[in-house]
Order: C-alpha cells, then structure tokens, then sequence
C-alpha cells in the first residue's frame, strides 16, 4: 500500500482545505490539536457511506501526527496543515519548523551522538515521545503510507496517505 500511495505526487491530489498558524499560537493550547483533528476528520468523512465512523477513524489517526508535530516543533515559525483527496486515497499533510534543539543537533551532532535521521520515520521525533511502534502502528490499523521528510533545510512535513476505502481493521 505504501508503495503504491507514494508513487503519487502532490500534482495527482486535488487541494481541499488548508490551515496555517503560527507555531506559538498553536503551542499555546494543547486543545488546538483536538480541535484540528475535529475539523479536518470532518472533511474527511464528506462522501462516505458512513461519514461519521470513517471520520471517527481517521480521527484517531490525523491527532497523534497533529500531536507529533506539536511536540516536535518549537514556538517559532509557521505551521500548516492541509488535506488533499485523490480517486483513492486521502492525504493529510503537515509542515513546520524543526525545533531549534534538533537542528542543532542535525548540524552539530557530539561527540558520539547520531544526528537524529528523518529516514521515513524520524527514530527522533517518535522514539521521544511514542516508542518505535507508533506510525507502524497507525499504518497497519488504517492501511495507510506514513512517512516524515526533510522540508527544506530546518523544516519538517509529515505526509500521510490515507486510503478512501472504509475497510478499517
């Protein structure tokens, strides 16, 4: 599945809705990641069969990556968050700056230290905060591609491709 979501690029995903926020704002309040999560789930769910369970799923999904990036990131810069759909699949993506420590340490690793990798799944962002298992986890349940990338030379985006079919385990 992940293969065949990431063969898509950006050009083949119609834009739905997007978010951006100041990185402070959205820090200042824990709530704004449910409320995010809330809004966009929404969206999501518009043309299913059963909007609300496919929603709820997906819900579940979107706020632990929304929850990543506020953990992830600190009080400067801008953060956006956008959704994109396609014939089959649905694509949540958030970008936003690396928090000032891991830049430093991406730049100036100490002695003996590895500088934290962002190899499609960001041992440094999710070993912190989750544990190893948690977007193998959210990929299994949801059968989607989920995967964490440079973006530019101090940003970082999450890109999530959620399939359109309900067929949730």
């Amino acid at each position: 599945m992940e293969e065949e979501a990431s063969r898509f690029d950006d050009d083949a995903f119609s834009p739905m809705v997007s978010l951006e926020m100041n990185v402070a704002m959205f820090k200042s309040q824990w709530q704004f990641c449910d409320e995010i999560t809330e809004y966009f789930s929404d969206i999501l769910g518009q043309g299913h069969s059963d909007p609300a369970r496919y929603s709820n799923f997906l819900s579940v999904a979107a706020n632990e990556l929304i929850e990543l990036a506020f953990r992830a990131t600190d009080g400067r810069g801008k953060i956006s968050f956008s959704l994109h759909r396609n014939a089959t699949f649905n694509r949540l993506k958030i970008a936003f700056p690396r928090a000032e420590e891991l830049s430093r340490q991406r730049t100036k690793p100490r002695s003996g230290d590895t500088p934290p990798a962002l190899d499609g799944g960001s041992g440094e962002l999710v070993t912190k905060s989750h544990g190893t298992d948690l977007l193998d986890n959210l990929t299994t349940i949801f059968g989607a591609a989920i995967r964490i990338e440079e973006d530019g030379a101090d940003g970082i985006e999450i890109v999530a491709d959620f399939p359109s079919a309900e067929d949730f385990q």
